[in-house]
C-alpha cells in the first residue's frame, strides 16, 4: 500500500499497475477498462496518459498513469467493502500528494521589501553558480594535456638546456653520457609536475616545467655517474673528456 500516488509532471498521479496491486485484479484487465473509457471520454488524455517500464525481466511493458479524476472514472466499476475501503485510502493519499504539491508552489510575497530580498537572494544564488561554472571550466583547462606546439616547445627547451649546460662547462660527452643528463632533466620535470611521463603534462603544468627547465642543473648524482664513465679521478670536479 505504500506509494499509492507519486507526483508525475507536477501532478498527484497513480499507476494501473499499482492499481491492479491494490484492487487484486489482473494488469491486463485494467489497461482493459482503461481502453474501454477512452472510447467515451473526450478529454481522456488530459486523465490518462500511457509509458511503458520493463517488468521482471527486463521487457517493457505498457502502463497508465491517471490523475485523481482518471482513477475516479476508473475506481467507479469496482465494488464491495474492501475496494470501497482501497477507494477511500486513494482519495487520502490524492489529497496528501496534492498538498505537498501546493506546499513545493513558491508564492511571491505581497510586501515590495520581501519581493526585493528574495531577488537579492536568486541574484546570490546564481552569482554562485556562475563562480562554481568557471572554477569547473578552469579545472577542465587546467587538466588538459598540453597540446601538440605545448610539447614541442618544452622538448625543445629541454634539449637546449641540456646542451647549454654541456658549453657551459666545455664537455665532450658521448650520446650515453648525454642521455644521462636528458634523463635526469626529465626526470626533473616529472617529479615537480606530478606525472610519469612528459606526454601527461597538463596546461597547468605548462609553466612549472617551464621554469624548472630554466633553473636546471645535474643532480650531484648524474654528475657522479658521467665521471665514472668518463673515468675521471677522484676529487676532480670537471666532467671533461
Amino acid at each position: 500500500m505504500n506509494d499509492l500516488v507519486i507526483m508525475k509532471d507536477q501532478q498527484a498521479v497513480t499507476t494501473s499497475l499499482q492499481v491492479a496491486e491494490v484492487f487484486g485484479k489482473r494488469h491486463d484487465n485494467i489497461l482493459r477498462d482503461i481502453e474501454n473509457l477512452k472510447k467515451d471520454i473526450l478529454n481522456f488524455e488530459e486523465m490518462f496518459s500511457e509509458d511503458t517500464e520493463p517488468d521482471s525481466y527486463g521487457r517493457d511493458r505498457k502502463v497508465v498513469y491517471m490523475n485523481r479524476d482518471g482513477f475516479t472514472l476508473l475506481a467507479m466499476g469496482f465494488t464491495g467493502k474492501k475496494a470501497l475501503e482501497f477507494k477511500l485510502k486513494y482519495i487520502e493519499a490524492f489529497n496528501n500528494m496534492e498538498e505537498v504539491i501546493k506546499e513545493e508552489h513558491i508564492q511571491l510575497p505581497s510586501d515590495p521589501m520581501k519581493v526585493l530580498e528574495l531577488i537579492f537572494e536568486a541574484n546570490k544564488n546564481t552569482d554562485k553558480k556562475v563562480e562554481r561554472i568557471d572554477k569547473d571550466v578552469k579545472y577542465l583547462k587546467d587538466n588538459q594535456r598540453i597540446d601538440s606546439a605545448e610539447y614541442s616547445y618544452i622538448s625543445k627547451q629541454v634539449s637546449k638546456k641540456v646542451y647549454e649546460y654541456i658549453d657551459m662547462h666545455g664537455l665532450t660527452l658521448t650520446a650515453p653520457k648525454r642521455s644521462k643528463l636528458f634523463k635526469d632533466i626529465s626526470r626533473g620535470i616529472n617529479e615537480v609536475t606530478g606525472v610519469k611521463m612528459r606526454s601527461q603534462l597538463r596546461q597547468k603544468d605548462f609553466d612549472i616545467a617551464d621554469e624548472f627547465i630554466d633553473n636546471w642543473q645535474p643532480s650531484t648524482a648524474t654528475v657522479q655517474i658521467i665521471k665514472q664513465m668518463n673515468n675521471v679521478a677522484d676529487g676532480q670536479t670537471t666532467l671533461g673528456a
